[in-house]
């Protein structure tokens, strides 16, 4: 039960913590839009989204001024447009996110999530027809985000797609060379992804989920910062690493109130059910909005230093435990993001080079994405970027978590050089890739990385 305390607490995070909704997503599904004719299915999909999305931004607006509170993100997660779109070829595909991002730009939203493919076990037509349109369908639209599944602790790991997705990724590069490879930063390659989260790139709408969801997800990487500095100014020499969890637990729980809150009041306005609130901490390339300060306010002079690894585990786990403390409603990812171009302080550590790729997987064993945002040579093969994505998605099977990969080959640039991806999206050093020319011929073998014998659990 809230007490008044605890009232008072939140109340004080809103007023100098800067705490705000990161995004409230709306999710639609599409299943029922179906057709064989692609006219009438992109008639279909537009009404709809119109339909259902019309109201989203101003009531988010509205309530968010009721409350103090910014809705900074309004964004909408369909079912995988592979699904969908089952009878279409790739240019059809393209033809679908041109109408998803045209919908999109109606109803006034930030992105839309979807553009989507699960074949972590194999793959249809229509699934490689969208994993081969991913290119164009990113360079020609601004809205649309893309997200495959290739792997999965029950079902292993699809190394075909794997190949696919690297082929795709480069490509995408090469078209948005002008733009550092920017296609890339809206492509997520997952092992377990959720079907319920409301973060981009990876947002889509699962099978089994509702016609129409709002889901929220909430971050303050910021509140979580000043908490703990208010606390070690105030009892240094009382405090150790289990009463600091404690801490971190407690803020989680109450910014999952409050999300949760802003959640539930947009979804009945809608008329629309509530899913989940997703506290994940995600930063922004905002001074006082990064998980790196986190760090340096918890004694590490930068992440990536050695104990990087643990103090993440530690952080990651009292963030899902003060979540679940709050909310019955907790889905998504709900831990910690590291994503290198957003977050200032964890650009800087990669610009430094106390932050390398092998540290950055090391540290997606214990938080709740993966390789984010990484910036690397352009020149990267596509057998070592399929190897750096196998690598990953083994992390995410074996230990029966999600993990993703957001990499970035910025056409013409080097280990050193800058990428620019403006907003949100940030800038960043890119970072070395070890031989990153050279075959390789164990991703080149494909076929399919059985699952773990513990994925056996009837």
């Amino acid at each position: 039960m809230l007490q008044d305390r605890d009232i008072y607490d939140s109340l004080d995070i809103l007023n100098n913590a800067n705490l705000d909704v990161r995004t409230v997503t709306l999710g639609i599904s599409l299943l029922d839009c179906a057709s064989h004719d692609i006219d009438v299915l992109v008639s279909n999909i537009q009404k709809k989204i119109r339909r259902c999305a019309r109201n989203l931004v101003p009531v988010c607006d509205r309530i968010g001024e009721k409350y103090g509170i910014e809705v900074v993100n309004k964004r909408i997660s369909i079912s995988p447009v592979s699904i969908v779109a089952a009878p279409f070829q790739e240019q059809d595909m393209v033809k679908i996110a041109l109408a998803l991002d045209a919908a999109a730009q109606d109803v006034g939203i930030d992105f839309i999530g979807g553009f989507s493919a699960l074949v972590e076990k194999g793959m249809t037509a229509s699934d490689k027809a969208l994993i081969r349109a991913i290119p164009e369908a990113l360079t020609v639209t601004d809205r649309i985000c893309a997200s495959v599944n290739v792997a999965s602790t029950r079902q292993g790991i699809n190394m075909d797609a794997v190949n696919m997705m690297a082929a795709s990724i480069k490509k995408a590069a090469q078209n948005t060379a002008d733009k550092d490879g920017l296609a890339c930063a809206k492509i997520c390659v997952f092992a377990n992804i959720p079907p319920d989260m409301p973060f981009m790139a990876g947002a889509y709408l699962g099978v089994g989920e509702p016609d129409a969801v709002i889901n929220v997800g909430v971050s303050g990487p910021g509140v979580v910062k000043n908490e703990i500095e208010k606390a070690v100014n105030a009892r240094k020499d009382s405090l150790d690493l289990g009463k600091l969890a404690e801490l971190i637990k407690t803020t989680a729980c109450k910014v999952t109130r409050v999300g949760e809150l802003i959640g539930r009041e947009v979804a009945q306005e809608l008329g629309i059910r509530f899913g989940i609130c997703d506290l994940s901490l995600a930063p922004t390339p905002t001074v006082g909005d990064s998980v790196g300060e986190i760090f340096q306010s918890l004694g590490l002079e930068s992440i990536g230093l050695p104990g990087s690894t643990a103090l993440l585990a530690m952080l990651n786990d009292a963030v899902k435990k003060g979540g679940a403390f709050a909310s019955s409603h907790v889905g998504g990812l709900s831990g910690a993001f590291i994503p290198v171009s957003e977050d200032l302080n964890i650009a800087h550590a990669a610009e430094t080079g106390l932050l390398s790729i092998e540290k950055l997987e090391a540290m997606t064993a214990v938080c709740s994405v993966g390789l984010d945002m990484v910036a690397i040579p352009g020149d990267t093969s596509e057998q070592v970027l399929a190897g750096i994505i196998a690598d990953e998605m083994a992390i995410g099977m074996i230990n029966s978590k999600t993990t993703a990969t957001r990499i970035i080959p910025v056409p013409g640039k080097v280990a050193g050089d800058k990428a620019f991806f403006g907003g949100l999206l940030g800038h960043a050093t890119i970072i070395d890739v070890k031989e990153r020319t050279c075959a390789n011929q164990f991703v080149a073998f494909g076929g399919q990385i059985p699952a773990p014998i513990h994925s056996m659990k009837n």
